[in-house]
Formats: structure tokens, C-alpha cells, sequence
């Protein structure tokens, strides 16, 4: 008998929470077969089985928090796969020559002939996460008309959204949510990397980063325990506006001139380089020359000490099914703009399909946050401690502006930056914060600089 346990999950990391298993008791597992997933503050685990043979018990249920080398499980490797056929029901003629005792439970020839039976039982072996069976629940989807991405088939939440939105999904680079991780108002939303900051207005779009309510179930109240990776993330904020003297300074953008480059690339970059480029990659670039020039933004605290970073691993705030992450642009100042905007578009799938590495995670410098993307106008984003800065990003909105003496209506965004007053004087927040302004409304600097 084997005895699966909690594999090392990472530096400072020391439990975490059974997220999902992919094989029943009595089943049958080849080696190297993902057994089940858990759940940390930062990842998602996958425990592989380290030998061929039969789930013999599961220690714990999904949901269950765990701590580091605890048995998770046992696989007994000298059972034969006698168990494994019990899972393929479905299928009654091919058991009765393979076994004599489950011939007497497979006999009801009724059930081919009833059409409700089949149809029952097939909806039941639909293989989904809870997540995706709440919210399959709550609007109304059947799960088996669902096309399930996950390891085995699995449908995931993300596949009941995608399923959800399809008919209406039009904004270009939907797909790829980046969203705000760390605003205190109404900022828990997302930066697509194609651009769906401005052009993603409507009601669409906030669907996949808000998590559905639990079922009242004729009930005023609803108790839920809190994920591992949400008490975190609560635990991480907390810390921050504990740890660091929090300051928020605001300006506003005119988005003319990005709008009128990115409309003339775009298309001729997506064909050649097949990458829509959104508004982030600008926003990135901008922040990094910035960083250059105000380089206490891009520092960290560490005792009576202050480091100075001279690289830029830019994260960007991501929304995913299992929470809200931040994942970086690794050397972000060393990359163009269409490299930046593959990346972040490969960090965000990464991001919803579960696959964010420690290395994916950790390292980073300064932080993009992005609310616009589900109609946030202004918010104060909340320091993604122990970075000292964070930018926060909103919707563009066409506003009427004065321009030469003229009233003239232009696409405008307001901008906040977030900072530790610790390090960073409000005068340099300031400067920066208009620097970048400054970039965005005349992109030629970007490039000469």
C-alpha cells in the first residue's frame, strides 16, 4: 500500500486545500496520472500517482484543508484493475464476458429501453468541478452540453462562462482577463490583454471575474468557508495597508493618440506577429520608462533599508476561477510591445486554466491593475506588498475637454497611482504619475526614448 501525500508546495508555503479529485475510489491509475489538485495561496497543484495500481481511499474530501506531507490518500499497487470496470457502467454488454458476478446488476434491459434512463445517468457522469456546478445551477446550463477543457475532460467554471458568453462574446481578446487583485472600491476587475479596457463597456464582459453567490436554498443566510487562496489574499491585503504608509495620487488621460496608432497597427501586427495588441502593452511600456526616471517606484523597504531594483518585472492583476493573482512580465523594460502583449496574453490563459508557476508568481517589481475592463471609473488600488507602487487603470469614457480655448470630446481615462509614502514623496508619485501620462497621449516618446 502507497500512501499519497502532500508534496512540497513551494517556498513558505505549508498547506493547502483539496481543490478536486480526478479519481474515485476503487478506480483504477496508471503512473505519472493526476490523482487530484490542490489548492494554495499562489497555485494549483497537481499530485501525480507514482505508480500504476487502484485508488484504494481518499483521506480527504475537496474541500478539505491540508498540511504539508500529510496523507492524502492510498493507491494499492498490487490490486488488480478488477475495481476499474466498476467505473465503466455505462457500457453493460462488454461486462458480463469480462466478470460473472457483475452480470445479474447490468441486466436491466429496461434501461435502453426507457429514453429518460440514459439521459439520467449520463447527466450525472458529467465530471465538474463544484464551481462549475453552482454556477451551471444558477443560470440554468446543462453541464453535458458544456465542453469541458480540464484534465479528462473536466468542465471547469471557465467552461460554464465561455459556454455562457459565447453567442454574445464580440469584444476582441475577451478570452484573456487581467484584473484588478487589489483595488479597495469597486476595482476587482481585469485586464484583458487585448485591449478590452475601452471596449469592453458592456455587460458581458465583468461576468467571468465575479464569482457567483452560493444558493440560498430557501435559507436568509449562507455560510461558506473561505478558500485557502481568498484567506490569503485577505491576509496579503491586510498587510499591506498595515505594513505601508498608503497614498493615492490621480490624473486623467486623453487616449487620442494611443487609440489612433493602436487602430492603425493593429492589424498588420496581428497578421504578422499574431498578437492583438491591446492597450496594456502601452500602459506597460509607459510605466517602465517612467520607472527609469523615478526609480524609488520601482523599489522595495527591506528594514532600514531601501532596494533598488534595476530591472522591471512588471505583474499585471489577473482574475481567475480559483482567485485573483498576480503574475509578472519578467524583465518587462528589456521587451517591446508586441513581446509584452504575447506575454500577457500567455500568463492569463496560464492564469484561468490553473497552470501559474512559483516563478510565475514571484519577483515582481511594480504592479498594473486594471478595473476599466468591467466599467470602473475611479478607484484606489491597494499596494501589492512589498512593492512601494501600484497603477491602476480605468475606463475610458468619452468626457468633454478644453482644448486651445475649444470644448472637444475626447477618450479619457483617469489613472491612480498607489505608493509608499515611506520611500516615495508625494512630489516624485506625482512627477511619475504625469510622466506616464505624458507618454501615453504622445507614443513617438515611447519609441525614442
Amino acid at each position: 500500500m502507497i500512501s499519497i501525500k502532500v508534496p512540497p508546495l513551494g517556498e513558505s508555503i505549508v498547506e493547502a486545500t483539496v481543490s478536486r479529485w480526478l479519481k474515485r475510489e476503487g478506480e483504477a491509475v496508471t503512473a505519472g496520472e493526476t490523482l487530484v489538485e490542490l489548492e494554495t495561496d499562489k497555485v494549483t497543484v497537481e499530485v501525480p500517482a507514482t505508480t500504476s495500481g487502484v485508488l484504494v481511499r481518499r483521506a480527504h474530501q475537496e474541500g478539505d484543508v491540508v498540511a504539508l506531507g500529510a496523507v492524502l490518500g492510498e493507491l494499492d499497487e498490487s490490486a488488480a484493475a478488477k475495481g476499474a470496470p466498476a467505473q465503466p457502467a455505462p457500457a453493460p454488454e462488454p461486462k458480463p464476458a469480462a466478470e460473472v458476478k457483475p452480470a445479474p446488476a447490468p441486466p436491466p434491459p429496461a434501461a435502453p429501453a426507457a429514453p429518460a434512463a440514459p439521459a439520467a445517468r449520463e447527466e450525472q457522469e458529467v465530471r465538474a468541478s463544484p464551481a462549475a456546478r453552482r454556477l451551471s445551477a444558477e443560470e440554468g446550463v446543462d453541464l453535458a452540453s458544456v465542453q469541458g477543457t480540464g484534465r479528462g475532460g473536466v468542465v471547469s467554471k471557465p467552461d460554464v462562462v465561455e459556454h455562457i458568453s459565447r453567442p454574445a462574446a464580440t469584444g476582441p481578446g475577451i478570452p484573456q482577463p487581467a484584473v484588478d487583485v487589489r483595488p479597495a472600491p469597486p476595482i476587482a476587475a481585469s485586464t484583458p490583454a487585448p485591449g478590452a479596457a475601452p471596449s469592453a463597456p458592456s455587460a458581458p464582459s465583468p461576468r467571468p471575474a465575479v464569482a457567483p453567490a452560493p444558493a440560498s436554498n430557501g435559507t436568509r443566510e449562507t455560510r461558506e468557508k473561505m478558500s485557502t487562496r481568498r484567506k490569503r489574499i485577505a491576509e496579503h491585503l491586510l498587510e499591506s495597508q498595515h505594513a505601508t504608509a498608503h497614498l493615492t495620487t490621480f490624473n486623467e488621460i486623453d487616449m487620442s493618440a494611443v487609440e489612433s496608432l493602436r487602430a492603425r497597427v493593429k492589424e498588420r501586427i496581428e497578421k504578422e506577429q499574431g498578437v492583438r495588441l491591446s492597450f496594456m502593452p502601452f500602459f506597460v511600456r509607459a510605466a517602465c520608462l517612467a520607472l527609469k526616471q523615478f526609480p524609488m517606484v520601482n523599489a522595495r523597504v527591506d528594514g532600514d533599508h531601501i532596494v533598488y531594483h534595476h530591472y522591471v518585472n512588471l505583474g499585471v492583476a489577473v482574475a481567475s476561477d480559483a482567485g485573483l493573482v498576480v503574475p509578472n512580465v519578467k524583465d518587462a523594460d528589456q521587451k517591446g510591445m508586441v513581446q509584452i502583449g504575447r506575454e500577457i496574453v500567455e500568463i492569463a490563459k496560464k492564469a484561468r486554466d490553473g497552470k501559474l508557476t512559483m516563478d510565475d508568481l514571484t519577483g515582481g517589481t511594480f504592479t498594473i491593475t486594471n478595473g476599466g475592463v468591467f466599467g470602473s471609473l475611479v478607484s484606489t488600488p491597494i499596494i501589492n506588498f512589498p512593492q512601494v507602487g501600484i497603477l491602476g487603470l480605468h475606463k475610458i469614457q468619452d468626457r468633454p475637454v478644453a482644448i486651445d480655448g475649444k470644448i472637444e470630446i475626447r477618450p479619457m481615462m483617469y489613472v491612480a497611482l498607489s505608493y509608499d509614502h515611506r520611500i516615495i514623496d508625494g512630489q516624485q508619485a506625482v512627477l511619475f504619475l504625469v510622466r506616464v501620462k505624458e507618454l501615453m497621449e504622445d507614443p513617438a516618446l515611447m519609441v525614442i526614448d
